[in-house]
């Protein structure tokens, strides 16, 4: 589904600011893998998303996605087919635009049609409340109120719904739980992993608490200086503890991991 293949990005090269922020970074991920992807600050996880979604092309390597080179494919092309959340819930959504125009808008785009707002079908609008009950926030009944009143938590459910109206190839979490309250995190995560589970979504999360790196989805990955340096799956990765996998980031990466806030969050 997802393939990287020697994929390298150094920004502000030849200068005294130069920065490798990806080196040589290979992956495969199969249709429905569910990977973490855990690493210090500027170990280079939210420039792989960024590089899988298009927002700059590699300096080398090739990126492929359901067996077509996308490489040089620009961001707004790969947009139908990769769902994408960011950190701050303020991302991925229009706040002066209701929330059944922000459903139009996704499903449009996501299915390659024109959009008309002020359009939306008596079909779509019925598809829209149902996925909207589906996540339990009363959000089906709201449908007419501009997004910018919603809160945090909930227009990071709204985002993801959107991100996923029609099934993405791809869905990329960026911390998509971070800059929300505990029990609110607690709620957009079930929702993600109930609806990536139930379309068989292929999903590559950023996350920098280790606890939900192991017990969420299908793999662990962990990232140091712009390189993948564990990849942890099955039976290993179900008898991994924290304390194990800092261990093993210090045998693989030849170094004691020390940031403080991946190793707080627990």
């Amino acid at each position: 589904m997802l393939e990287l293949q020697g994929v390298k990005k150094t920004f502000n090269p030849g200068t005294p600011d130069a920065k490798c922020a990806l080196d040589g970074v290979t992956l495969r991920l199969a249709e429905g893998d569910f990977a973490c992807l855990i690493g210090s600050n500027g170990a280079g996880k939210s420039t792989l998303l960024a590089a899988v979604s298009g927002e700059f092309f590699p300096d080398e390597g090739r990126v492929f996605i359901d067996g077509e080179d996308v490489t040089f494919t620009p961001d707004y092309r790969r947009s139908r087919v990769i769902g994408r959340l960011f950190q701050d819930p303020m991302r991925g959504t229009a706040p002066h635009m209701t929330i059944e125009e922000n459903l139009s808008l996704a499903y449009m785009r996501a299915s390659g049609r024109r959009p008309l707002l002020g359009m939306t079908g008596r079909a779509e609008r019925a598809m829209f409340r149902e996925k909207l009950a589906q996540l339990g926030l009363g959000l089906e009944e709201r449908m007419r109120q501009p997004v910018g009143l919603l809160s945090g938590g909930q227009r990071q459910a709204l985002t993801l719904l959107m991100a996923t109206l029609t099934k993405p190839k791809l869905l990329l979490l960026d911390e998509h739980t971070a800059a929300l309250d505990p029990a609110t995190a607690d709620k957009v995560m079930d929702l993600t992993k109930r609806i990536a589970a139930e379309g068989r979504i292929t999903c590559l999360m950023v996350t920098h608490n280790i606890e939900d790196a192991l017990k969420t989805g299908s793999r662990t990955l962990m990232m140091d200086a712009g390189r993948i340096v564990l990849d942890i799956a099955g039976d290993e990765r179900r008898a991994m503890t924290v304390e194990k996998l800092v261990e093993r980031f210090k045998q693989s990466a030849g170094e004691a991991l020390t940031d403080d806030r991946m190793l707080l969050a627990k």
